[in-house]
């Protein structure tokens, strides 16, 4: 399977970033992707927290359209779902089949509430409600496990995600900001692929976004060996593409078996 991870730098306008958004997966389209992957918040990035986040009325329609216009899986990294009648809503991530239908659908689970070293603050949970659902998608391909941006924190999500070897990618659709992303941003990443023996395919968000903040960009695709086969720059919109080589991986986990021997 050819792989896509599409890198944005997505700002306030909406509609600009929608449109980059349809041309960066006709690229990969191009390039030979048979699924495609947005950033977390691709739709927008600004001061307006519930912006963009008609997930079930505006959004979903267009990119069930556009998956079934390029004929691809298409993961909409994250975008805002509204919850009735409550202030906050859910960071959403929904994977789409080659024909449209929506195959799963992903509620950030861990939220990003934390003051960094140079003491900007992020409280996503003042306008975020948290997940509660480990999600598994079934494709053609193979099982995929959904995740988003701060869950690469925590490993436990990710071996339950990986089911002793049953699910063999996982996507980490992300924001991930430059003061912590350009230090934990690869080794996390790469840590993650290593221990569950997956793929991990992980679009980021870069550039320079509103109140001085940063995103780190370098989305990647990385193999079962921890093996980056595609890695975007950090300061730039990209499309990262590399091939899901299954026999590969499979050559991987019988050679070192370690989820099988797993004792806790």
């Amino acid at each position: 399977m050819i792989a896509a991870a599409i890198q944005m730098d997505s700002k306030e306008n909406i509609a600009a970033n929608w449109v980059t958004a349809k041309r960066l997966a006709e690229e990969a389209k191009g390039r030979g992707a048979q699924l495609v992957a947005f950033t977390e918040t691709f739709l927008y990035v600004g001061p307006d927290k519930t912006a963009a986040s008609d997930l079930d009325g505006e959004w979903l329609p267009k990119f069930s359209a556009l998956a079934s216009e390029l004929g691809i899986y298409l993961l909409a990294g994250s975008v805002g779902e509204r919850i009735p009648d409550s202030k906050k809503i859910y960071n959403t991530s929904v994977l789409l089949d080659p024909r449209g239908k929506e195959l799963a659908r992903y509620r950030k689970i861990h939220l990003f509430d934390a003051t960094l070293p140079n003491g900007r603050s992020y409280r996503e949970s003042d306008y975020i409600a948290p997940g509660a659902e480990v999600v598994i998608a079934k494709t053609d391909f193979c099982d995929a496990g959904l995740s988003i941006c701060y869950d690469l924190r925590f490993p436990e999500l990710y071996r339950k995600l990986a089911r002793g070897g049953a699910t063999r990618l996982i996507f980490v659709p992300s924001n991930f900001t430059l003061m912590t992303g350009k230090d934990h941003w690869l080794p996390l990443l790469q840590a993650r692929a290593i221990e569950n023996q997956v793929y991990l395919i992980a679009p980021n968000q870069c550039g320079e976004k509103y109140g001085g903040r940063a995103s780190c960009g370098r989305s990647a695709i990385i193999d079962p060996w921890g093996t980056m086969l595609g890695l975007a720059p950090p300061d730039q919109e990209a499309v990262v593409v590399a091939e899901i080589d299954f026999d590969y991986q499979d050559k991987v986990r019988r050679a070192l078996p370690c989820l099988s021997h797993a004792r806790l």
